[in-house]
């Protein structure tokens, strides 16, 4: 079936084209586990591109220590890594800058899931690459399964080891080429006996626990799922950017056609069966149209049913929206690559199928190289649905406008019928008659359609004023006449139906645009979880809430504005959480619950639940409804999802901060306390082991040598606590009112002896006003910058002391003559416990 290319999907493959060209290209060689031989194929790969004529380089490739992967170095230009100091330990990475600036045709940059030292540009060596595409640069690069975000769950379960390490799907997804390097775990199992894979102490220990033959096996078909859905995903794409309509049977999927009628789960059972006989993928399709809305009830609980019964059986569930049923089906089968088409054997009778091409002949003329199947319905069992309804039942008002219009326009017609001609008199019928459609439905349309013509042969055909017709050629005027007023009313009616249809649609992207922006704008996970409740609540018109997970007590918690949930509905949401699954009112899963808990899922990961209370439980039965909150819990997850990393970022930053700023404290403890602790430890020694050598005079400097450091050593603990309580938000600010002098006064009479080498000349002003301050901080200040001044300047320098009086400011000065401040370490002097180099520890 011919289909007008769509204009916004041609730009889009234009723009990708023209971005492809600008971008490096990315191969990614693929592997089920360590050992299969990823890095060595790469080398190979490399240097055949090398022998082409082709500039590369060597990034990072790791050999771990195997000598066949080493050769295979020689010849090759190898990038020098840069050096990274990190928690006294030399780090070697990749040095992405002067990859940049060297610039080559290709160049290797081994493990793609590589986390980069802290203090790099990018946290993963992904986003190296990433800048490296950007750049124009061709990559190689290696990754296992094990390290795919959306398998590390799964690879966890299966082998007992938690990876860390992970790359975004996306990136796999985006490489340009995916070679996947596989050998069986018997051949795997054996390098590793013959060390090519780990040194023969770890690999013993690594045969006993990762590469057991169960897990290579399990991890093996990961590899080659995810690898042929891939390349599955490369042909679909493919056939698409070159408008291939054709079905190319490479590997088989299969749709099933949905309806509301009594055969549709029949159908789905035996697509069931014919996909499992094929080991095929397979799709349940419904099309919503806009005679959607004339359906029961019980017409949509059974669509909804027999969705419900395709994904229970293991059908991805799909519902569309358009005019035609068999155009979109057919669509959709050609955009997926559907080799199989399945549905139902048609029920109508054969008039109504010689007015109105069905269903299955429309799947057959349009279906080209896609197979057709027709399954019978089980005609035993007859269905117990009411007929379905058409629409809302019209009020006896917009039947007497109907009859009004055309009085009006038969009023209308005898005063005008001096000047003008019987066919005028038609079309002011007809008008009439599309004025009636476009505002009413089928029933005072087909009323005002019959009015119309009888009016126009009593009123307007000769002999007047009789049904009688003197002539037979109003007898096809009057059969004109009547069929284009059917034919109108109907197009009118299909119009607003397609516009009620499209107010529809665009009320539920403006109900997901609406949350998406508020959202955004969020950060808070109580914040976030009332604006979701809220919106789900309005757009579903019932009472919603939206439960977290609670890491401390192993449970979901509710934000403090929710209603309290009973213990039944609570441990609902928590199966519904641990199973990742929808469960509760109008599911196959704990149906008694009073509402539908339905997970909220991003990146692999259930992040919290949807609980939804409707005022009418019939509308979630609803697919497009359901699809609406699976699209609200889908857009919830993410915004949880984005907190949660945000959240994660701030205390790995946090962390971060501790652990410099615990190892600033220790390295200041080591540095500062040595020395008083150093000279405390002489003078008591000098005085335990020699007190009767020692003068009366010795022994008393010995003494306030030990009291002297003692009083350094606790003004420096002071200080390191009240930089503790300050960190910590602990340390309370007491202001008075001083005099400056006062203060200083007191500051200079405690170091008293450590100024007694440095000369010190006060300059403060006599009009100085009281300050309102906390005293004792600022003595410390001052004890701090004078204790500063007496440390790095030279004996017999002046220390000067002054203050001026600003318009809304007193400002204190600590001037000295030392060598001054080093350039460029001015900003860093204001980092805690941060040194200028020195010579002298």
């Amino acid at each position: 079936m011919a289909r007008r290319p769509d204009p916004d999907a041609l730009l889009r493959q234009l723009q990708a084209a023209e971005e492809r060209q600008r971008r490096g290209r990315l191969k990614v060689f693929f592997g089920a586990s360590p050992g299969v031989g990823k890095t060595y194929t790469m080398l190979e790969a490399a240097r055949a591109k090398r022998a082409e004529g082709l500039d590369v380089v060597l990034g990072v490739v790791e050999t771990h220590g195997r000598e066949e992967t080493r050769s295979l170095l020689d010849g090759l230009e190898v990038l020098p890594r840069r050096t990274v100091e990190y928690r006294g330990t030399r780090l070697e990475e990749f040095d992405l800058d002067a990859a940049l600036e060297r610039r080559p045709s290709l160049i290797l940059v081994d493990e793609l899931a590589h986390t980069n030292a802290p203090g790099s540009r990018h946290a993963k060596r992904w986003q190296d690459i990433e800048e490296l595409l950007t750049a124009g640069i061709d990559v190689f690069t290696t990754v296992n399964v094990q390290h795919i975000e959306s398998l590390n769950d799964v690879v966890s379960q299966i082998t007992g080891v938690q990876v860390r390490e992970t790359v975004p799907d996306s990136v796999l997804e985006q490489a340009d080429e995916v070679e996947l390097v596989d050998v069986s775990p018997d051949v795997l199992q054996q390098r590793l006996r013959e060390g090519k894979v780990y040194v023969p102490e770890q690999a013993q220990r690594a045969l006993d626990r990762f590469f057991k033959t169960g897990n290579l096996i399990a991890l093996r078909e990961l590899a080659l799922r995810r690898t042929a859905e891939r390349v599955d995903a490369q042909m679909r794409a493919h056939m698409q950017a070159e408008g291939i309509r054709d079905i190319w049977p490479a590997g088989d999927r299969v749709l099933v056609c949905v309806g509301p009628d009594a055969a549709s789960a029949r159908v789905v059972r035996a697509a069931r069966r014919v996909a499992a006989g094929l080991k095929a993928d397979w799709l349940a399709v419904y099309v919503e149209t806009p005679a959607h809305r004339r359906l029961s009830e019980a017409d949509r609980d059974a669509v909804s049913q027999n969705l419900r019964l395709a994904e229970q059986l293991g059908a991805q569930a799909i519902t569309l929206s358009g005019h035609s049923v068999a155009e979109e089906i057919l669509a959709y089968a050609h955009e997926h690559n559907v080799t199989r088409i399945i549905v139902g054997k048609p029920t109508r009778s054969r008039w109504r199928q010689g007015v109105r091409r069905s269903l299955l002949e429309a799947l057959v003329r349009g279906s080209g190289d896609i197979d057709v199947h027709v399954i019978t319905g089980d005609a035993a069992r007859p269905s117990a649905r009411p007929a379905p309804r058409y629409g809302p039942t019209s009020k006896p008002s917009h039947y007497a406008a109907a009859a009004a219009a055309i009085a009006v326009a038969t009023l209308l017609g005898l005063v005008t019928r001096p000047w003008l001609q019987t066919v005028d008199f038609a079309m002011l019928y007809l008008l009439a008659v599309v004025l009636i459609s476009s505002r009413y439905r089928r029933g005072p349309s087909l009323l005002a359609s019959i009015l119309a013509i009888a009016a126009f042969d009593f009123a307007f055909v000769p002999p007047y004023y009789s049904f009688a017709v003197s002539d037979a050629q109003y007898i096809l005027t009057f059969a004109v006449m009547l069929v284009i007023a059917l034919v109108m009313s109907r197009l009118t009616a299909q119009i607003r139906e397609q516009a009620e249809a499209a107010r529809a649609r665009e009320a539920r992207t403006a109900s997901l645009y609406a949350m998406s922006r508020e959202l955004a704008a969020l950060t808070d996970e109580d914040a976030l979880a009332g604006a979701v409740a809220r919106h789900l609540g309005n757009t579903f018109a019932g009472a919603s809430l939206v439960l977290l997970p609670d890491d401390a007590v192993g449970l979901l918690r509710r934000p403090a504005s929710a209603p309290q949930l009973a213990e039944k509905e609570a441990s609902v949401a928590r199966w519904t959480f641990d199973h990742a699954t929808p469960a509760g009112l109008g599911t196959a899963t704990l149906p008694a619950a009073r509402a539908l808990y339905v997970p909220m899922v991003s990146s692999g990961t259930t992040v919290g639940v949807l609980g939804l209370t409707p005022a009418d439980p019939r509308r979630l039965q609803d697919p497009v409804q359901r699809q609406l909150l699976d699209a609200f819990a889908d857009q919830a997850a993410v915004a949880f999802e984005r907190v949660a990393l945000a959240r994660r970022n701030q205390e790995g930053q946090l962390a971060f901060e501790a652990e410099r700023l615990r190892t600033s404290l220790l390295s200041s403890l080591s540095h500062d306390l040595r020395t008083p602790l150093a000279t405390i430890e002489g003078a008591a020694s000098t005085l335990v082991q020699d007190p009767g050598s020692l003068s009366r005079e010795a022994r008393g400097k010995l003494a306030e040598g030990i009291l002297h450091e003692a009083d350094r050593m606790n003004r420096l603990v002071r200080n390191l606590l009240d930089m503790v309580r300050l960190e910590s938000g602990m340390l309370q600010v007491q202001k008075e009112w001083y005099p400056l002098e006062e203060v200083v006064g007191v500051v200079l009479i405690r170091l008293d002896d450590r100024l007694a080498g440095h000369p010190v000349s006060t300059s403060l002003p006599p009009d100085l006003p009281l300050l309102q301050i906390d005293g004792l901080l600022m003595e410390q200040v001052l004890i701090n910058l004078l204790e500063n001044a007496v440390k790095h300047t030279p004996p017999g320098t002046r220390i000067e002391i002054g203050a001026t009086v600003g318009p809304s400011a007193v400002t204190v000065e600590v001037a000295d003559r030392g060598p001054g401040i080093p350039g460029g370490q001015e900003e860093l002097i204001f980092d805690k416990f941060h040194r200028l180099p020195s010579a002298d520890p």
